[in-house]
């Protein structure tokens, strides 16, 4: 696995697959890779002749500083695991590299961006979209891949590579989740024993199927949620978001599958 770090280090590194036709999947990710990070590699590698892994805590994504800064990060960890999953070639910049001094150009979907994680996280998308859109540039994938867990996250991306006419597939993995039901999350390691446990409450309000009867099941576990609501994403979707001690962690389940 050749780990690269700027973008021209990048962009000799796929020079061969270009000049031979290759096929190359792309997973981004902010890192703290688990599972369900290998689970995307893995979809990739089955796909294509070549894998790329994207390790970036993006900064444009974060409306807070201090989660910016609570962040889990290893980028050790994150390399053998993914050389594990038969990653080909990482790309680990700094912010600078994919924001240099100057920039000012962003992509501002609406549509699919809107209410839910785009009311709750303003600017959000907008730091999703950018970054994506850059990485499809550099990379140019036949495939890129990304988790149902956010489920939202994939609609705006489905819809800017509509939108914008770019000329790649978006694949969706099923959330991966740990034997007791909660979504693997780079997030979850935040979570004491006693939260984690509070925190199971979040699968089984989804396993309702019904935003009223989610709520009460979370409220009884002392979770107020930030929203928990129907959405039609890829299909109807029960969607929740909510805070478990100062950890946020979202979910989802498609309703067509529990109806």
């Amino acid at each position: 696995m050749k780990r690269v770090q700027t973008i021209a280090e990048l962009r000799r590194a796929l020079e061969p697959a270009r000049l031979e036709g290759m096929s190359v999947g792309l997973v981004p990710t902010m890192g703290a890779l688990h599972a369900g990070h290998v689970a995307l590699l893995q979809a990739a590698r089955a796909e294509n002749d070549v894998v790329v892994a994207t390790v970036f805590v993006n900064p444009a994504q974060f409306s807070e500083t201090s989660d910016l800064a609570a962040y889990p990060r290893d980028l050790e960890a994150d390399a053998r695991a993914a050389e594990a999953a038969g990653t080909d070639v990482l790309f680990a910049p700094d912010a600078a590299e994919l924001y240099p001094p100057g920039f000012a150009t962003w992509i501002e979907p609406k549509g699919a961006a809107e209410g839910l994680e785009g009311t709750q996280r303003p600017g959000h998308f907008r730091g999703v979209a950018t970054v994506c859109v850059k990485l499809f540039s550099l990379v140019h994938p036949a495939r890129a891949y990304f988790g149902r867990k956010d489920a939202q996250q994939v609609a705006v991306v489905r819809q800017v590579v509509r939108d914008l006419n770019l000329e790649l597939e978006i694949r969706t993995v099923e959330t991966v989740r740990d034997p007791d039901g909660l979504a693997l999350s780079s997030r979850n390691v935040r979570l004491s024993p006693a939260e984690r446990t509070v925190a199971l409450a979040i699968p089984r309000a989804l396993a309702t199927g019904d935003p009223a009867a989610g709520r009460a099941v979370l409220r009884d576990a002392g979770i107020e949620p930030e929203y928990l609501e129907v959405a039609d994403l890829d299909g109807p979707t029960l969607v929740v978001a909510a805070q478990v001690g100062a950890t946020r962690l979202i979910d989802n389940t498609p309703l067509r599958r529990i109806v």
